[in-house]
């Protein structure tokens, strides 16, 4: 079943910066939760790779959960729905481990936790799991690996316990098992609001009492504390949190107050962090979720604004090369109560093979967008020097027409979507037409990035392995 509702292709009413607007999804009659007046919350993506890696993003709404195609991205259309427990949520997250969407939202009961079957598509989806028996509630969910971690857990009764964060087993997906809680080994953390999980290391941002490092011990099943970081400049409510593939430099928002910058730490030695430089919108808006495009750019989510991208190859002296402000709200009198007003850009979606990005706005719905300039991905950017990439998409070889004026020394590299170096290869190429291959059999379907680069070539291009 699919359903249009409204798509809009005019970015007029958008200011923005090497961000251009490609499709807009929402629903007018989307009612408005009635504390903040909040109609969309979060967005992720999904690719189904036995489907010629058609694109969805998943968007959270106060009612429910809606499952949105956008393999035509300037045309998104709604293919299913699902129901929550309640209506007039503020909250729902998402992951996706394999086919399954994860589903959660910590509104206050009846509420549920949602396993949903993404494989029916693109007829419709299946709900395989929607019930308390695991948990209740939940405030944020992250997956490493086979493990589920899960922020603010509250079970129902009579289990009816409360976890400031808690593990599960994915080993059946469909019934996820809990493992472990921190309270049992530190009790002193309340509440993680949210937590980045990288090799059984968390980064758990614990709102007003900071941001803590622990190492899950798959091993012995418990949890050991690394480090903390509870005073530093600038400090409000430790909201959430990005990390570069690397594992050297993560990037942390905090969400209380308005305006409160973000901020770049050195995490190379966990064990002795330090803030290297912060992060400000000129807009005066609020930083909410954080992402990592590759090793040099961060990419924010802002209320009262709208997606901002910073090249932080630098991380003491950060710059940003381009916005898309989603917000129509600004100066305007929603009428809702609250400490600061809940508009703009809830959060994002950045890892789609296509290479276009997801924004989830609060009044909005979803936004679809190609950030390609202000990512530095400048395709096909020079004129005297003639590069073709087939086929494109590809499912084992990927070649590599260079016609040049001249001989040149040149580097041929390839990167997947986290920014790590896959392949690397320096050799003189003559003067006229010459033709490379770069094998991607070894590597998993996906979206990687082709740079090639020279004296006088600077070369980009996005490359979809089948």
């Amino acid at each position: 079943m699919s359903i249009v509702l409204l798509n809009v292709n005019s970015s007029a009413q958008y200011s923005s910066q090497n961000i251009y607007f490609v499709g807009q999804w929402y629903n007018p009659l989307q009612a408005p939760e009635p504390t903040y007046g909040i109609k969309y919350n979060s967005v992720w993506g999904w690719v189904d790779t036995a489907d010629s890696f058609r694109e969805y993003a998943i968007l959270g709404s106060g009612s429910g959960t809606h499952i949105i195609d956008v393999s035509t991205p300037t045309n998104p259309v709604e293919i299913d729905f699902v129901a929550g427990r309640r209506s007039g949520c503020i909250w729902r997250e998402y992951k996706t481990y394999g086919k399954y969407l994860y589903a959660i939202s910590d509104d206050a009961i009846p509420n549920s936790f949602q396993i949903i079957d993404l494989s029916y598509l693109p007829d419709s989806v299946h709900v395989v799991h929607d019930d308390t028996t695991i948990f209740e509630r939940a405030h944020t969910l992250f997956i490493d690996g086979d493990k589920l971690h899960v922020g603010s857990v509250k079970e129902h009764p009579p289990l009816g316990g409360v976890y400031s964060m808690a593990v599960y087993s994915l080993a059946n997906p469909e019934a996820p098992t809990l493992l472990r809680a921190l309270n049992q080994d530190d009790p002193s953390i309340t509440w993680v609001h949210d937590m980045l999980v990288r090799n059984d290391t968390v980064y758990a941002s614990c709102g007003f009492q900071g941001l803590y490092f622990y190492k899950y011990n798959v091993s012995t099943n418990n949890y050991t504390t690394l480090n903390s970081l509870t005073s530093y400049v600038d400090q409000g409510y430790n909201h959430s949190s990005a990390l570069t593939p690397d594992g050297k430099t993560l990037v942390f928002c905090d969400e209380v107050p308005a305006n409160t910058t973000v901020k770049i730490l050195d995490v190379t030695d966990i064990t002795n962090v330090n803030m290297m430089d912060t992060i400000k919108s000129n807009q005066g808006a609020t930083a909410h979720n954080p992402y990592l495009w590759g090793t040099d750019r961060a990419v924010i989510a802002y209320y009262q604004d709208g997606l901002q991208i910073f090249d932080i190859s630098n991380p003491a002296n950060v710059v940003r090369t381009g916005f898309f402000d989603t917000d129509t709200l600004h100066g305007l009198n929603d009428g809702f109560p609250g400490p600061f007003t809940y508009h703009g850009a809830w959060g994002a979606y950045i890892d789609l093979p296509s290479g276009l990005f997801l924004v989830g706005d609060m009044q909005n719905g979803l936004y679809v967008l190609d950030a390609t300039l202000a990512l530095g991905v400048n395709e096909n950017a020079f004129s005297e020097n003639d590069i073709s990439v087939f086929p494109n998409p590809t499912s084992n070889n990927v070649y590599i027409t260079i016609k040049l004026l001249q001989a040149e020394d040149l580097v041929f590299e390839m990167f997947d979507i986290t920014g790590k170096k896959i392949f690397s290869k320096k050799e003189n190429v003559g003067a006229g037409n010459t033709t490379k291959s770069v094998h991607l059999e070894q590597y998993t379907s996906g979206m990687y990035i082709l740079k090639i680069t020279g004296k006088n070539i600077n070369y980009n291009q996005k490359v979809i392995k089948k």
